[in-house]
C-alpha cells in the first residue's frame, strides 16, 4: 500500500521541500532563540515566537494552545516530541518551576514516571522520525502512532504504528497477544487504507536506568495485513497462461 497524495501537486510540494530540511530549520531556530519548556502534566509546553509557529507546524511537532495572551505563542508537545528536540537534536531545553535547567537523567526519570513504557515508545518514535517520518498519535485509531510519509496536509499517514517490547518477557501495554486483538487491530488498519507497522524493541540487556541505554537498543520493524483473495485467483494464472501459449 503506497502512499496516498492530496491532491494534484501534493507529492511535487513534498519533494520540493523535504521533511528533513524543514526540521533543520526548526532546530537552528529554537538553539538561536535559546527555546525552553517546562512540564505541564503530561506534557511539556512552550513559548515560541511567530516564525517558530510556523515551523513547528511544518514539521509536525505539537500542538498549538490557545491563549488570550497575543504577545506569546505557546505549543503543546507530547512527552516523545519533547524529548526528542532536547534529547536529539539538543535544541530545546526544559526547566523546572525554579527555572533552572534540567539534565537529560531528570528528564528522562520524569518521563518515565508519566508512561510506564516511555523508553520503548521513544525509541519506537525516534526510530520513524529519525528516518524523517511524521510521527503523530494514534489513539483514533487503537495504535501507538500512525506514521506520514511527509506533513498530513500533503499525504495520508502510510502506517498505523504499535510499539512492543521483546525479549524481556510481557509486552507492557499487552497488545498482540490473542489472536481476536490481531485480527481487530489489522482489520482496523485495512478499513482506513494503512498497513500495520509493528516496532519489536529490544532492549538487549541495557534496562532503562539512563538515556543512553536507548542507543543499545535494537528494532525490528514488521508489517501485518490480510491477505487478499482475490490476488491469488486460479482463474488469473489459466487465463495468463493461455494468453503466453
Amino acid at each position: 500500500m503506497g502512499p496516498r497524495w492530496k491532491g494534484k501537486g501534493s507529492k511535487a510540494k513534498a519533494l520540493a521541500d523535504p521533511m528533513s530540511s524543514i526540521v533543520s530549520l526548526l532546530q537552528s531556530s529554537l538553539i538561536q532563540s535559546d527555546a525552553r519548556g517546562f512540564f505541564s502534566g503530561c506534557y511539556v509546553h512552550l513559548a515560541v515566537e511567530e516564525q517558530q509557529v510556523e515551523l513547528l507546524h511544518r514539521a509536525c511537532f505539537g500542538l498549538p494552545i490557545l491563549n488570550v495572551d497575543k504577545d506569546k505563542k505557546w505549543f503543546q508537545l507530547e512527552l516523545e516530541e519533547a524529548f526528542f528536540l532536547c534529547y536529539n537534536l539538543h535544541c530545546l531545553k526544559i526547566v523546572g518551576q525554579d527555572n533552572c535547567v534540567k539534565n537529560d537523567l531528570e528528564i528522562w526519570e520524569h518521563m518515565k514516571s508519566k508512561k510506564q513504557n516511555f523508553p520503548d515508545l521513544y525509541k519506537g518514535y525516534s526510530h520513524l522520525r529519525t528516518k524523517n517520518w511524521v510521527v503523530r498519535p494514534g489513539s483514533q485509531y487503537g495504535v501507538d502512532y500512525v506514521a506520514y510519509r511527509h506533513h498530513p496536509s500533503l499525504v495520508h499517514s502510510e502506517y498505523t504504528v504499535l510499539v512492543l517490547s521483546e525479549g524481556e518477557g510481557e509486552n507492557v501495554n499487552g497488545r498482540l497477544r490473542v489472536w481476536s486483538d490481531i485480527y481487530c487491530t489489522v482489520r482496523l488498519s485495512g478499513g482506513v487504507a494503512k498497513t500495520l507497522l509493528v516496532l519489536y524493541i529490544n532492549k538487549n540487556g541495557h534496562g532503562v536506568v539512563l538515556p543512553s541505554c536507548l542507543q543499545k537498543y535494537s528494532v525490528e520493524e514488521r508489517t501485518i495485513t490480510r491477505f487478499n483473495l482475490e490476488q491469488k485467483r486460479e482463474e488469473d494464472q489459466i487465463t495468463t497462461d493461455h494468453t503466453t501459449s
